[in-house]
Formats: C-alpha cells, sequence, structure tokens
C-alpha cells in the first residue's frame, strides 16, 4: 500500500473549475460564422429569435443549395443553439439536403410529382428519362404531390413550377438555368382591390362599426366548417378562442400537402387580398395581436405573390393591422395537421402534440391560438356582405353552402370548381368537369384525397359533403376528387397512396411509422393477405397520434370493401 496514489476531494474540485483549453464538440470556423451572418443578419439585442431557426436554414438551402455541416454548426453558435439540435430541426424536413463539407452540391434540383394523378399522367417513365438525360450537377428527385395535381405530370426546376411537364420541356429549363419562380400577371394586386372595395369591411370591423357578435352570428348561422379537412364549425372556434385569456394569436394553415388538393394555391395565385382580408377580420373579432402564415414550400410563385402584397399592405394598411408573419414549410406533409404546423412556426420538427390540451387553449408559443385553414378565411367577407342565408341556400340534397372542389385526374378539365355541397360526383363531373376524358369511362374515384378512402362507380351518387360519406367508410376532407377510369386500378391507387403515408409518417409514434411501411409492403402482393391488413388498419386507426396514421388505413378497407376482385379475395 506505500505506492498507493491518494487524490483529495480538494484537489478535483480544483481541476474541474479551471477552464478547457478546448472546447468539446466541432466549433465554427471564422469564415462559416461569417458567411451565415451575411444571410442571417447580425443577431439584435437579445440574440436571434428561436423560432426563425426554419427560416435561417431556408437562407441557407437557398443559397448553397443545400446544407453544410460547417454552416450548421455556425448557425448553432449565432443562434447560441446546441448543434445537435439544429441537425434534427434540419433532418425532418425533405427539403433540406444536408452534405459533408467536402460534397458538391447539386446546381440545380429537379423534383418530378410521383403522387396518383401524376402518376396516372405518366410521371413514372418521365422521372426515369430526366434520371438518363440529366446528370452531372443536376440532381434529379421523385417526391411527394406538389399541389399541381390538375396540370400532371407536374414538376418543378429548381424554384419554378412546370406544369405539363415533359422531359423536353424541363431538359430545356435546365440547360437556360431557368430555376426562379414564375410571375403571375393575373393576380388582383393591393390597389385594384382597393379599387374595387376592398378592405372597407376589415376597417368597419376593426373600427367597431360592424359589431363582432354579428359576424361570429353570420358563420354560425351559415354553417361554414373549416375546410382544410377536419371540418369544424369556424363560428364555434372563433368563439372558443375569443373565451380564452390574451394574449391570443392565429396560425393560418395553407400547407395543403393532400395529394389531389391544390384549392388554395389556385385561389392565392388569382385573390390573394380576399384570403388577407378574411384574416384581418378574424383577428379583430377574436382579439388576434399576431398572425403567423403557414405556406408550403412547393408554392414558390405564391410564396412570391403573397410575400410583395403583404408588404403593400403593411405599408398603406387600411386599419391597425396585427402583426403578420410569414413561415415558409420544407416538405412535410405533416405539418399540415394544425398541432404539428404550430411547432414548425416555433422552429421545431415538425411532429403533432399530444392532447389535451387543445391549441384553442395552449397553441403557438403556449397561448390561445385560432387555427384556420386558408379557403375557411377566403369566404369569411362574402358570407359577412351578402349574409349567411345565401350561402346556406346553393346547397343540394339537404346540404348547406357552396365548396370549391380540387377535381385531377381522368377528366376532360380538371382543375377547381365552385358547386354546391352535396353534389355527387356523377354531377360534378358532368356539370363542372366536361365529363370524362376521351376513352375513359368512370370506374372509382378519390372524394377526400389520398386519406379520404376509394369509391366505385356504383356510389358516384352519393353526396359530397361532411358526413354523408362515413357510412360508406370515406370522408371529404379537404374536397380532393381524383377521378379513376377503366383503364386504372383502385389497389395500385391505394398502394399509391399508402406508400405516400409511408414517406409522410413523422415517425412519432409506431403504429404509424412501422404500420404504413409494413402495408405499402403488404398491399405489393398479387393476393392481399387480408386478415393482416385488416389487423394492421386497425391499430393504426385506434393508437396513432394524430390523423394520418388513423386515416391511412382508408384505401385499404376500401379496396377490400369495394375492389376485392382486384386482390384476390373475392
Amino acid at each position: 500500500m506505500a505506492n498507493t496514489t491518494h487524490i483529495g476531494l480538494d484537489q478535483v474540485r480544483q481541476k474541474l473549475r479551471q477552464p478547457r483549453s478546448q472546447l468539446k464538440g466541432r466549433q465554427a470556423s471564422p469564415d462559416a460564422r461569417a458567411e451565415v451572418n451575411t444571410l442571417i443578419g447580425s443577431p439584435p439585442e437579445g440574440g436571434h429569435r428561436r423560432d426563425l431557426l426554419i427560416e435561417y436554414l431556408h437562407l441557407l438551402n437557398d443559397h448553397f443549395h443545400a446544407l453544410f455541416e460547417r454552416h450548421m454548426v455556425a448557425l448553432a453558435a449565432e443562434m447560441r443553439l446546441p448543434v445537435v439540435e439544429v441537425f434534427e430541426v434540419a433532418s425532418f424536413y425533405h427539403h433540406f439536403q444536408i452534405l459533408k463539407d467536402d460534397a458538391p452540391a447539386p446546381r440545380i434540383t429537379v423534383r418530378v410529382c410521383d403522387s396518383l394523378s401524376c402518376s396516372l399522367a405518366g410521371s413514372d417513365s418521365l422521372l426515369r428519362q430526366l434520371q438518363r438525360d440529366l446528370s452531372g450537377d443536376v440532381q434529379v428527385v421523385n417526391v411527394p404531390c406538389l399541389g399541381r395535381c390538375e396540370q400532371a405530370p407536374a414538376a418543378q426546376v429548381g424554384q419554378q413550377a412546370v406544369a405539363q411537364a415533359t422531359a423536353e420541356g424541363v431538359t430545356l429549363l435546365v440547360g437556360d438555368n431557368n430555376i426562379q419562380p414564375l410571375a403571375l400577371p393575373h393576380a388582383l394586386h393591393y390597389d385594384d382591390y382597393k379599387k374595387a372595395g376592398g378592405y372597407q369591411l376589415a376597417l368597419q370591423v376593426a373600427t367597431g362599426l360592424k359589431d363582432h357578435e354579428s359576424v361570429i352570428q353570420v358563420l354560425e348561422s351559415s354553417g361554414l366548417r373549416g375546410l382544410g379537412g377536419a371540418g369544424f364549425p369556424a363560428g364555434r372556434k372563433w368563439r372558443i378562442v375569443r373565451s380564452q385569456p390574451g394574449p391570443r394569436l392565429m396560425a393560418v394553415n395553407i400547407d395543403e400537402g393532400e395529394p389531389g388538393t391544390f384549392k388554395d394555391r389556385t385561389c392565392l395565385e388569382a385573390d390573394p387580398h380576399r384570403f388577407l382580408e378574411g384574416v384581418l377580420i378574424a383577428a379583430s373579432v377574436v382579439g388576434c395581436e399576431a398572425v403567423y402564415i403557414y405556406l408550403r414550400d412547393e408554392y414558390h410563385e405564391a410564396r412570391v405573390l403573397l410575400t410583395q402584397e403583404l408588404a403593400a399592405l403593411q405599408a398603406n394598411p387600411p386599419c391597425a393591422l396585427p402583426r403578420i408573419e410569414l413561415r415558409r414549410g420544407a416538405g412535410a406533409y405533416i405539418c399540415g395537421e394544425e398541432s404539428a404546423m404550430i411547432e414548425s412556426i416555433e422552429g421545431k420538427r415538425g411532429e403533432p402534440r399530444m392532447r389535451p390540451p387543445y391549441i384553442a387553449e395552449v397553441g403557438l408559443f403556449g397561448r390561445p391560438t385560432l387555427e384556420h385553414n386558408f379557403e375557411t378565411l377566403f369566404w369569411v367577407r362574402e358570407l359577412i356582405e351578402h349574409g349567411a342565408e345565401r350561402f346556406a341556400a346553393q346547397g343540394r340534397q339537404g346540404r348547406q353552402g357552396l365548396r370549391r372542389f380540387s377535381v385531377s385526374g381522368r377528366v376532360q378539365q380538371p382543375g377547381v370548381k365552385l358547386a354546391p355541397a352535396g353534389i355527387t360526383l356523377r354531377e360534378l363531373v358532368d356539370e363542372h368537369c366536361g365529363g370524362m376524358a376521351e376513352g375513359h369511362t368512370l370506374y372509382a374515384y378519390l372524394p377526400g384525397g389520398a386519406s379520404g378512402g376509394i369509391l366505385p362507380e356504383r356510389l358516384a351518387d352519393v353526396p359530397l359533403d361532411f358526413d354523408t360519406l362515413q357510412p360508406h367508410g370515406c370522408f371529404i376532407g379537404s374536397a380532393a376528387v381524383m377521378v379513376l377510369s377503366q383503364h386504372d386500378s383502385a389497389r395500385e391507387a391505394a398502394l399509391n397512396v399508402m406508400r405516400f403515408f409511408a414517406h409522410e409518417s413523422c415517425g412519432q409514434c409506431t403504429p404509424c411509422r412501422v404500420g404504413t411501411d409494413k402495408a405499402a409492403q403488404l398491399m405489393t402482393a398479387e393476393v392481399w393477405d387480408a386478415e393482416t391488413l385488416q389487423d394492421l388498419a386497425q391499430v393504426m386507426g385506434d393508437a396513432s397520434i394524430c390523423g394520418l396514421g388513423q386515416a391511412a388505413p382508408n384505401p385499404i378497407r376500401c379496396v377490400l370493401d369495394y375492389f376485392p376482385h382486384e386482390v384476390g379475395t373475392a
């Protein structure tokens, strides 16, 4: 024991108190910090806002065509965040490509939509040809829905949308380095909107000339419901949030990632101020001091327009404005779920929250939050100006109001169709879409996008509205109608949307993460294992945290119920 070394406790404490000669982990280089600082600007007093992390990642990704590790480390240092936090947020979103410092970034990324409507229009062969023809510093990838289903097959070259894309057209754009968003020459701009009487109603509401209670009563009498999918009554939502203690906030959902849905983009690109006036009216009535507009990243043209028109509105406001911030998604369908969107606005991974509490009570930054879909707010001005009775009287078969249907697939004239609530699929196609496309007869249809289920032709006379489709295992959702013909297969349509769900699952809960992937594998079999698929559907529907996993089984059940001959279970 004579050679035993004894270290006193005081000696250990003194050693621990000594500063490290070098900090642990990778440190930001001065050059990388300078590059980051040039893009995001110098920190204000108190430092950079944590909720702007995703906005800053976009600045880096746009400028360098990827997120290099050196810049992410530098961004963490500039924002005083752990490096791992920056990496875990960036890695969640599909549009952020993280690269090693010595890896080459693509000069251009070409995205080809592989969702159902585009697949019907031949996007698979377009993708293969572009991957053969374009190489080197051009990256060609397949992506989920681009929100241009009426323009199938759709693609994007950089930030430029390509409608009815061909290999020749895309190659030409790449060769000319034509990657910027297209102009929208037919959009109604601020001055023209005001000259036509725009914002007069918002002024009346803001100054008290129009009673707030009367506004809510109009919404309630009209039967207006949330038009993003859930269908919660709009007037009741305003009452609930208005009853909560302030400060109150507002979040607007224009993520619109459901395959088959493009109505919000179409309306926004034509008339952004009708939507913004609805925003101002809602904020005044509910008492929201700030508004956050969440726009999906695929809508580059709409983002340029909305940025421009917001600036015009704020430069010459018709009334007192709440603080309005435009936030950019980053390629995650799950952020269409309201609580996941709020997480993303806060600069985090877009993972749905467990509820309760509901976001009307504890939403953005812990405050009561009014969350609305774009189209719901787009209706507000018209309802208040013309009255609830006129709107409600326009439905069919006992239903109330009008709806905008996004129609794609095998019809003569796809697009956004304003039609009475309660219209049937057969009526919608015949009266608003010019009938079926030449050489095609109706075989099946998806009434509510990827998650709304699949119905056969014999059920084409069911009213398309809230609560009318549930007895048949489907729902209207965002009114994204995809039409299939005798040349198509319901099982292939179901497999396409299940692969979409597997790709877009946030991975937070096991039933959805594992269930969607396993279901997609089982659905490739010539003869479906109906018992196992039904078990999977039951578990996903009962145990998933949010609507993605809960609704993903709908196409499985519909194929087994209505198209058993296609999967060998008849």
